[in-house]
């Protein structure tokens, strides 16, 4: 696949995983059945919405996109785990939820997706802080990551 659908998928899930902060209980299949079905995204690097846009998702970004959303919301407790040994001084709570959004969706990838390389996960979970998140967004991001990275790779040795 490649890393511009990767980029565009990473992109959907922050989208879908920030909505279902909102309502926790909500079912993420169908979250993301609706998500799918009410959204149409140009071809390009950062998947920009377009009302009048007829081609869909890649089956690639969209299959992945997938995978980071359902991974993220079967494994929350195991992720949410990693985020708060290493958010010295900041709760889940206290974080932008785009930021969390962010951390979530790259422990998931640092923690079960062998075949990216670490540097590639944090890198591109940096560039979409840079978009979505604020100004301090990519550094908190990165410093927590690294973090988050050591541990996992301390843990597999």
């Amino acid at each position: 696949m490649s890393s511009n659908n990767r980029r565009i998928a990473r992109e959907c899930a922050l989208k879908i995983l920030f909505a279902l902060r909102l309502d926790e209980q909500a079912d993420a299949s169908r979250l993301l059945a609706d998500f799918w079905e009410n959204f149409r995204f140009a071809d390009d690097a950062l998947g920009e919405p377009l009302d009048t846009a007829d081609r869909p998702l890649s089956t690639a970004a969209r299959t992945f996109a997938e995978v980071l959303v359902k991974g993220v919301v079967e494994s929350r407790a195991v992720i949410d785990k990693l985020i708060r040994e290493v958010a010295k001084n900041w709760s889940l709570e206290r974080m932008a939820p785009v930021d969390l959004s962010i951390l979530r969706i790259c422990t998931y990838e640092l923690l079960y997706q062998p075949d990216i390389p670490k540097s590639v996960a944090i890198n591109e979970a940096i560039e979409i802080a840079k978009r979505y998140g604020t100004k301090e967004s990519p550094s908190f991001i990165n410093g927590l990551l690294d973090r988050v990275a050591q541990n996992v790779r301390e843990d597999k040795e």
